[in-house]
């Protein structure tokens, strides 16, 4: 029996660090050469990302084609790879990752095991610095992320994963990825194809690596984005919505009710959060540092702070953008029907 054709697809910009590991352990899979391709859509890199790209696959037997993506985001890169593919599977994986050498091959098995529509596996996530590994200790700790079972680990039917492997007619059925959704087009597609009836199941055989970003600043970056794109995702999907998710807005949102109350006087609420906080943040990093080593110690509650002050924070503005957008349609919808109608 032929192995089903696969596409792989990545999104990448200025990813000149990473770009040629990732497709290093592409071309190093087990899968079959001539059953799998690998597209890689640019979004305008300023660094060597294109030319390193073209020098890999000038010297290597990988089925690798370079597209462009003059819109930049990853959702228009992937719709574009989506256009190009040949795949009866496709999988997205990012520049910034390298996968195990059976990635593909356990893909495939995965989704033919389980009869699901997508598939994922747990990805561990990498520094290259020491604020990096931090980060990534981070990243990778329950305290951390809350439940994302693709980041601290599980089996079985889930509600997103990263790298996911579909099946092609999951985009016949449900549509591409959402190109008004900034950082959150991957959870946006998933939602719908779980709103839609399908199957996400998560596969510990699946394995690859992620590098996280190298700094606190950058972190803050990435998980404010994250944040902020999440409420137009749960508009979308209401029924996905999951406590994790809305945990660190809210305690963000306590945190900012309770320095206003201290601003008029009243500064007990505040010191309570930040004591209670304080000691929770300090005993997940002292549970983590015991366990991967105490050099991480004094980097910890920044990468966990991170993290949570982050992404909440990214999702209050995201809210407040939503709101202040609904608003604004509603006044304009009313101004026309004000205008359009009779004297």
């Amino acid at each position: 029996m032929c192995e089903p054709f696969v596409s792989v697809l990545i999104p990448v910009r200025n990813e000149q660090r990473y770009i040629e590991r990732c497709l290093e352990s592409l071309a190093a899979q087990d899968y079959p050469p001539r059953r799998f391709e690998v597209i890689v859509i640019d979004g305008q890199s300023t660094d060597a990302t294109q030319p390193l790209i073209a020098r890999f696959a000038s010297g290597s037997p990988l089925n690798l084609r370079l597209l462009q993506n003059p819109r930049r985001k990853p959702a228009f890169a992937l719709n574009i790879g989506l256009a190009e593919a040949r795949g009866e599977i496709v999988v997205r994986v990012d520049g910034h990752a390298d996968v195990a050498p059976d990635f593909l091959s356990s893909s495939v098995a995965a989704l033919e095991r389980t009869g699901a529509d997508c598939v994922g596996g747990v990805i561990e996530s990498q520094g290259e610095t020491y604020t990096g590994r931090a980060i990534a200790l981070a990243m990778s700790s329950r305290f951390g992320v809350g439940g994302a079972s693709f980041r601290v680990g599980g089996e079985g039917p889930v509600d997103t994963v990263a790298f996911g492997a579909y099946r092609r007619d999951v985009f016949r059925r449900i549509g591409n990825f959402a190109e008004d959704i900034d950082k959150g087009e991957d959870d946006e597609f998933n939602y719908r194809l779980l709103d839609a009836g399908g199957t996400i199941m998560l596969a510990p055989s699946i394995r690859a690596r992620y590098s996280v970003r190298g700094s606190i600043a950058g972190l803050w970056h990435q998980y404010a984005g994250y944040g902020r794109a999440k409420p137009e995702v749960l508009r979308r999907h209401p029924s996905q919505a999951r406590p994790r998710q809305l945990i660190p807005p809210a305690f963000v949102g306590a945190i900012g009710i309770a320095a206003l109350a201290a601003c008029a006087g009243k500064a007990r609420p505040l010191r309570a959060l930040a004591t209670v906080y304080a000691i929770a943040i300090a005993g997940a990093s002292v549970a983590t540092a015991a366990k991967h080593g105490w050099r991480y110690l004094p980097m910890l509650p920044a990468a966990f702070a991170c993290l949570h002050i982050g992404y909440g924070s990214g999702f209050i503005a995201g809210a407040i953008g939503l709101f202040a957008g609904a608003n604004g349609a509603r006044a304009s919808t009313s101004e026309d029907a004000q205008r359009m109608s009779p004297d």
